[in-house]
């Protein structure tokens, strides 16, 4: 695949990450937040972290 390819992947699982963060404080502002939600979106999120590593390693960064 093409350093583009992996750059446009990297951006697009950072705002991934970001938006999950966002569902994540929402639901813990509610009275009472779902915690198996919760735990769900934390679960993807460290998902999108490891693709962001494998990436950036093709990269050779």
């Amino acid at each position: 695949m093409s350093k583009k390819h992996h750059q446009k992947a990297i951006e697009s699982l950072a705002k991934r990450i970001t938006e999950h963060q966002e569902k994540i404080r929402l639901e813990l502002e509610k009275s009472f937040p779902d915690e198996g939600l919760i735990k769900h979106w934390e679960k993807e999120i460290r998902a999108f972290g490891k693709a962001i590593q494998q990436a950036r390693k093709k990269l050779g960064q």
